[in-house]
Formats: structure tokens, sequence, C-alpha cells
């Protein structure tokens, strides 16, 4: 980490400010801290955030944004839509962001991100700030340097949190927050059984897209029938929809079945979520959530979820569940399937208590 002292820029009272971030979900809830931050510290700011079309839902109704922007990469285009229509789009995207004639355009991540570069720079804004280092190229366009350093020791919501020392924004950052929709959760909330009612709801995400933060099934069937017998909870089961074999979006529809068919309808609901607001809106229904690293456990942090979360080969100090109550399991083998069901109960017990019912 730089301890380079970051001058301040002369700010008006009301600066227009983009931030850009290009990563998935739990790069991108990290990123809530800073907006909360800017609103913090400019409440008559113009503040807007440009992101992929695939993790817009994470900044829908957010209450410190004015506006949300997204763009579409070709692989995920909608069907039947070709790829020159995307790149269409997104040069029409580019023309209505030079006309909104932003003060400031924040590269919102960590290190230096030619990619978000090249996103901000056709935008116009007076100022671009971003993590620079040195000998990279094309740094010199951003105008509001910041020296990146390592950041080692750093929390990813820590590190980047440093970008807004130029715009007169420092100390620790506060909670990320996400806006569920009401509308949404009360449909899962209608859906639920009647063998839910009145008993706390415990959030099973089994989906990872990193092989060694995979939980086998069978130990989540396990797990549940042993909450379930000692708190009387009833789950509610996300995973990523889709077949494990999709080349573009692999899924665990079958992990899920099977899950669902060793507990039946009275003690777990499946909630399939084809949309990432609905993922949101579900988790936010949760009263405790257990999941492996990943964004939905970033999700539930920015809901202020208590989590048991299982960690593989993920560094624990920069992607720990941010501003919430949570247990981290990690093997010294840094694979989840090393984790056994005791552990995750011992962890569980540990959380803060539920509120009491009724």
């Amino acid at each position: 980490m730089s301890d380079i002292a970051m001058p301040t820029l002369d700010v008006p009272t009301r600066p227009r400010i983009l931030v850009i971030r290009r990563d998935n979900i739990g790069d991108l809830v990290c990123t809530l801290p800073m907006i909360t931050a800017l609103r913090c510290r400019y409440p008559e700011a113009h503040i807007a955030a440009l992101v992929n079309s695939y993790n817009r839902d994470v900044l829908a109704g957010h209450p410190d944004l004015d506006a949300v922007y997204a763009y579409t990469k070709a692989k995920h285009r909608e069907d039947g839509e070709s790829v020159a229509g995307v790149y269409w789009r997104r040069i029409k995207l580019t023309l209505h962001l030079r006309r909104e004639r932003f003060d400031y355009a924040v590269l919102g991540g960590a290190n230096f991100l030619p990619r978000a570069l090249r996103l901000a720079r056709p935008l116009g804004a007076r100022h671009i700030v971003g993590f620079t280092a040195p000998d990279r190229r094309g740094a010199g366009a951003i105008d509001t340097p910041v020296p990146y350093g390592s950041g080692a020791g750093l929390h990813e919501v820590e590190d980047i949190f440093r970008l807004l020392a130029p715009l007169g924004i420092k100390g620790p950052p506060p909670a990320a927050r996400l806006a569920p929709d009401a509308v949404l959760a009360d449909a899962i909330r209608a859906g639920l059984p009647a063998a839910a009612a009145g008993k706390p709801l415990v959030g099973l995400h089994v989906s990872a897209r990193k092989p060694s933060n995979r939980w086998p099934v069978e130990r989540f069937v396990e797990l549940a029938r042993r909450l379930h017998e000692a708190h009387d909870a009833h789950f509610l089961l996300f995973w990523s929809p889709g077949a494990p074999d999709d080349r573009f979006h692999p899924g665990d529809d079958d992990k899920a079945g099977r899950l669902a068919a060793a507990l039946g309808p009275d003690l777990l609901t499946p909630c399939r979520t084809e949309r990432l607001a609905e993922l949101i809106a579900g988790l936010s229904l949760c009263d405790r959530v257990i999941c492996s690293d990943g964004g939905a456990m970033h999700i539930a942090a920015a809901l202020e979820r208590p989590i048991v979360c299982l960690f593989g080969a993920t560094d624990p100090v920069r992607w720990h569940p941010w501003a919430t109550d949570y247990r981290l399991l990690q093997t010294p083998a840094r694979d989840v399937s090393d984790v056994d069901v005791d552990a995750v109960l011992a962890a569980y017990a540990e959380l803060r208590p539920l509120p009491a019912v009724g």
C-alpha cells in the first residue's frame, strides 16, 4: 500500500460523478461503500454508475445513486440480438454519457485497470480518477492518479476506498448496503409453505464458481436436518440456475434438485432465481445465510444477514463478508470439501441470536 500523500481536488459543491466498475457481482458490491461515502460527502452531487448489464440489479433502487447505466458484453447479449447490435447500443450509451458532462469518472477497482480506462476515456469527463502503477501503458490518461502500491493486508472495500482521497474522503469505509425489490420479496414470501410460518428462515446457497469452494450436497442435507432438529428452521435454497454443462452459464439445477428431493417441501423451499434481483430479494428474507465465498455471500453481507461462509483457496483477508456478523471456515488444505458439518454447526451457533418470533 502506498503512503504517498494525495492532493485534494477543488471539488465543486454539486459535482457530477460517474463510478465505473467492470467486474463481477462480489466486486461491484465492494464498490457500494464508495458510493455511500460520496453521497455523504457531497449530498447535492449527481452520482451515477456504469456497470455490466448482468450485475446491474445490484445497484437498482440504490438511494445514493441518481442513475445507473449498463453496457452489455457480446457474450451476454439477449437471444436474437446480434453482436453488431450490442456494440451499436454501446456507442449510443457512450454518446449519451458524453452529454452528461461528468466532472469525475472514478475507475472503481483495485490496481491499474486498462479496460475500465478504455470505457472511461470516450466519456469526456473532466477528470479520470484511478489507480496507477509504474510503467503501465496508457496510465498517463488518468489525470488524477492514485499510486496503487500493493494493497496487501486490505479488504477489497478498504483498498478501492483509497481512490476517494483526491475527492477529500478518507477514513474507514462505511457498510455496503443494497435495496432489495420489495415486490419480488413479497412474491417469494407468499410462495412459502404453511410449514415455514413463524420459523427462522435460513438461506442455503449451494453454487460456487471455483471447484475448491463447492461443498457436497450430502453435507448440505445433513446440515439442514440437524439445524431443523435444533432450531426448527425452514430453509430457502438458492443456486445458479442452469445445466452444469452449459458452456456460457453453467448451473446447478441437478445439485439443487437432489437437495430438494432429499429434504422435502416442509423443510426446504427452492428459490430459482433467474434474475439477480430475485436472488437479492430472496436473500433479504433470510434470518441467516450459509454459503461459500462468492457473489451471493457479498450480497448477503450488504443485506446485513449473519453468515457462515466456506472458503476454499480465496484470501479471507481480502474477501471476507464486509460489515456484517459472520463466521468464516477455511481448512489448511484450502478446500471446502474438508469442512465437516460439525464445524458449520458450531460456527452457526456463534452467530448473533435470532430475534424472538411473535
